[in-house]
């Protein structure tokens, strides 16, 4: 047995001396390169490609099965003189024996130079897709016999999958480029780097790629550097990239010249048994902006379902957003300084919900959600509520457009009003203004607005807007395809309320806007207060207005106004005005008495001043004006210039039987004056109110020849009594009174 086994032994050993020595004189006595034209044959007739040996084949037979190509391309049978592939050096090596048993274990793999060309053409068909097609042939008749002749084909029996295990993988200066016909887009990645450790089923594999991506709609450019762990199990399909780090620069068109750097980690897996893919411990970056975050995908096999969470720390949006060419429309300075965001993710590959959202801007809060439901129509849609908000900290400055004229308008109303104190009344009427306070800058984003589509609710504790504080304020909006509407703007203002609807039309040459509006008991002054006037007045005002206008600035709104509105103020004071004055005057002249001291001024109250507006561009006419004052009634016809916030009124005074002695006795009332309409002209800027007005000379006239004839009636009616008919005593009555 012995003998035997050394026998043996001795004879395994031959054979494998005479395998090694035909192993060696095949490799260095027979030459592959003298058989191209026999592999090109066979590239043809088994993978159904056209391969192209330029250079040299290397190769060794045994134990490892080497082969190296020099540049070669490789086409289809399609396109046999179109190469969508080729490259500079191939060199791989397989060991002979385990290919037997079904496992492919190689050495180090290198590919040099590979240039990589999918092409879509303009009937949609791509040039890869030809791959491992046999070549076209024309249409051949086939006979009956011919057919039946044809054996039917088996189903093929299961087999396993080739198991791998590769030492390493090298791919050096790589370039793909992908090109599609029908819409023009261009893709490249240039430069790839890609290099792996020791490649083994269900074994983590290092792996680190390097490349520059580029597009041409838009032109993007971007360097990035992958590295990780991967790990894959073909027969559960299941892949995993674990230590995933993702980091790179990128410019271009939609960064607005500007460079954004980014970074991503987490760990990914995709399970396509299960049709799923996650990407757990995400951390992303970008310039200034870090988040983190778990994202999971549903339905891979169908329509992508998209969950997860992302929160992203405080940073300053203004900031980030001006870094990747993206500013904010001008604001205030300081404005979305610190924005912090939590929220739950869902979405599809076209649209994108945050969820449960707490969004933090400055020192406000909101909570709700906000979606996109269509990236490609921009649908946008908004619910949210805030705790507190303040519109104003983030309006920008005034244009010098806007300063200017607002400054010319304040100095004319400042000399209007200096006029007005002096002299307690005596001075001229003031003249009319001339000057506009409105800006002529365009206000209104008609670009983005046609683009719009949104749908939009949105709730405040307290909204303080234009220096109004706002509680329990209200908005919801609506804009399609150019066509803003504003369904409920509403909210509580110092013990009052208020509420408006309208609609901004953008989609004619100029955008046409519609408003109207309920005010119910807001003090007046308040109002006047917050946007920097001085009130001529104080009330509870309740309004209902209803207005239009066109334009894309104020002044063009203004001067375009058209509409109706109606007014009731309440328990008000006129501020500062001269009644007192006039009427003192006016009495004073009435009983030729003069005034032994100037009357002081003081603020008249009233009861309820109320009246109607009719808009005619910009122009409000009010002929039905009362003012219940105790003692007197006004009334007043007159119009309100918005375009220079001017007013001209004719007020008539009546007084209603208050015979009080008044401090001057030339003021005193007598019986004569009980229902003796006193007149006044009011001209001026809307901001002097009352101190506007001036006793009317041509009116007091009227009413000065009226009471003589009413004194010549009482006499004629002493000295007649009952000596002449009623008929004799009215006519002589009315010859006097005329």
């Amino acid at each position: 047995m012995k003998a035997f086994g050394k026998i043996l032994g001795l004879v395994l050993l031959g054979l494998l001396l005479i395998i090694v020595a035909l192993g060696f004189a095949l490799s260095h006595l027979f030459d592959p390169n003298d058989y191209k034209d026999e592999i090109r044959q066979i590239a043809r007739d088994k993978a159904h490609i056209e391969l192209t040996l330029n250079g040299d084949i290397g190769w060794s037979l045994f134990p490892w099965l080497g082969l190296e190509l020099h540049d070669a391309s490789v086409a289809t049978l399609a396109q046999p003189t179109q190469p969508f592939a080729d490259l500079q050096m191939l060199g791989l090596s397989v060991r002979v024996l385990p290919l037997l048993r079904k496992e492919v274990q190689m050495s180090d793999v290198r590919v040099e130079g590979l240039n990589l060309r999918l092409n879509r053409d303009k009937d949609g068909h791509g040039n890869w897709q030809d791959i491992g097609k046999p070549a076209p042939v024309a249409a051949t008749t086939q006979t009956p016999a011919t057919a039946e002749t044809t054996p039917a084909s088996k189903p093929d029996s299961v087999s396993q999958p080739l198991k791998l295990d590769i030492d390493s993988l090298t791919v050096n200066n790589a370039r793909v480029e992908y090109n599609d016909e029908q819409n023009g887009k261009q893709f490249s990645a240039e430069s790839i780097q890609l290099s792996t450790g020791p490649i083994h089923e269900a074994t983590s594999t290092p792996v680190k790629l390097t490349a520059f991506l580029g597009t041409n709609q838009p032109v993007m450019r971007v360097k990035t550097e992958v590295d990780g762990k991967l790990r894959f199990d073909r027969v559960l399909k299941r892949y995993q990239f674990d230590d995933m780090k993702v980091v790179g620069e990128a410019s271009g068109e939609p960064l607005q010249g500007k460079t954004m750097t980014f970074a991503a980690q987490g760990q990914i897996l995709v399970d396509l048994a299960a049709n799923i893919a996650e990407w757990s411990g995400l951390k992303i970056s970008a310039n200034q902006m870090r988040a983190l975050g778990e994202l999971k995908v549903n339905e891979l096999d169908k329509t992508p379902q998209i969950s997860g969470g992302l929160s992203i720390a405080q940073l300053d949006l203004a900031k980030f957003l001006d870094s990747i060419g993206h500013p904010l429309p001008n604001m205030a300075p300081g404005s979305l300084s610190k924005v912090e965001v939590v929220t739950r993710l869902s979405g599809t590959p076209n649209s994108m919900a945050f969820d449960e959202l707490n969004l933090k801007v400055d020192d406000s809060t909101f909570t709700g959600r906000i979606a996109v439901e269509d990236f490609a129509k921009q649908a946008l849609r908004i619910q949210l509520k805030g705790d507190t908000f303040n519109a104003d900290r983030y309006m920008p400055a005034k244009s010098e457009q806007a300063s200017g004229a607002t400054a010319a308008r304040k100095a004319e109303v400042q000399s209007s009003e200096a006029g007005a104190l002096a002299a307690s009344g005596d001075t001229p009427l003031p003249d009319a203004p001339t000057k506009s306070g409105w800006s002529t800058a365009k206000i209104i984003p008609v670009t983005r607005l046609k683009a719009l589509d949104l749908q939009a609710d949105i709730s405040f504790g307290q909204l303080t807007l234009t220096q109004l504080p706002i509680q329990n304020a209200v908005l919801k909006a609506v804009s399609k395809d150019g066509l803003l509407t504003l369904q409920n703007l509403s909210g509580n203002l110092y013990k009052g309320n208020f509420a408006a609807n309208g609609s901004l039309d953008v989609r004619p040459m100029l955008p046409m806007a519609a408003l109207q509006t309920r005010i119910t008991d807001v003090p007046v002054d308040k109002i006047l207060q917050s946007q920097g006037q001085k009130p001529p007045v104080t009330g509870l005002l309740t309004l209902n207005s209803n207005v239009t206008g066109s334009g894309d600035s104020q002044s063009a709104l203004i001067q375009s106004l058209n509409g109706t509105a109606s007014f009731v103020l309440n328990d008000g004071v006129l501020l500062n005005a001269n009644i007192e004055q006039q009427l003192c005057k006016g009495i004073s002249v009435l009983n030729r008495k003069p005034l032994t001291s100037a009357p002081q001024g003081k603020d008249p109250p009233f009861k309820e001043l109320k009246g109607s507006l009719v808009f005619r561009n910009g122009v409000a006419s009010n002929p039905d004006l009362i003012v219940r004052i105790p003692g007197m009634s006004v009334k007043g016809d007159g119009d309100i210039d918005l375009r220079v916030l001017g007013m001209d009124y004719r007020i008539g005074i009546v007084i209603e039987g208050d015979t009080r002695a008044m401090p001057d006795p030339a003021c005193q009332v007598g019986k004569n004056f009980v229902g003796i309409e006193l007149p006044l002209r009011c001209r001026g800027p809307l901001e002097l109110g009352a101190k506007a007005c001036r006793l009317d000379k041509d009116g007091l006239g009227k009413v000065a020849a009226k009471m003589a004839g009413n004194k010549i009636s009482e006499k004629l009616e002493e000295k007649l009594g009952d000596k002449v008919s009623p008929e004799l005593k009215n006519a002589l009555k009315g010859l006097f009174n005329r």
